[in-house]
């Protein structure tokens, strides 16, 4: 039992998104590639997340990008796979190819390998996809494989929670 003057945690972030998208009515899918399928597998994790969650892609290689998702080639060649360009695309595809809502999408180098000079292990971008617009957001984390995968889900969730509450531009 709590005392009534003790603060109960917080609820995980995919709960919290859950009931946001729960309570609109609204779905959402994912393209997932640094994360690997993370981002969905985190809004599954709650019962009853069949209500808004749709499906999800994941696009670990270009091909599948452009395949699946329509990211334009040309996007890829002039700005690479771990780019903003690539997040808005992957996001939008998403939410065309699954007709859904929202869309989230995640392309970075989780490490400890694949970065370049101009794009170092932890540069990460997230995508949201929505019907009056899309969002981009970019990131690097400071940490391990698992930690920099586990910070691109959070802050996925956090994006789309944003959206949600109306602050985003």
């Amino acid at each position: 039992m709590t005392r009534p003057d003790t603060a109960s945690p917080a609820a995980p972030l995919e709960v919290t998104a859950g009931e946001a998208l729960r309570a609109r009515g609204m779905t959402i899918a994912t393209a997932e590639s640094s994360t690997g399928g993370l981002i969905i597998a985190r809004l599954t994790d709650i019962a009853g997340s069949s209500a808004y969650v749709i499906g999800g892609v994941v696009a670990y290689a270009d091909a599948v990008k452009q395949q699946t998702l329509g990211v334009r080639e040309q996007t890829l060649i002039d700005h690479g796979a771990v780019s903003e360009p690539v997040a808005r695309e992957m996001a939008g595809g998403a939410r065309h190819l699954f007709g859904t809502d929202l869309a989230l999408s995640a392309t970075g180098i989780a490490g400890p390998t694949g970065a370049t000079a101009t794009k170092p292990v932890g540069l990460t971008y997230i995508g949201l996809s929505a019907p009056d617009g899309t969002w981009a957001r970019r990131f690097v984390w400071q940490g391990d494989r698992e930690h920099n995968r586990r910070e691109t889900v959070d802050a996925a969730l956090r994006l789309m929670l944003d959206y949600l509450d109306g602050k985003l531009a």
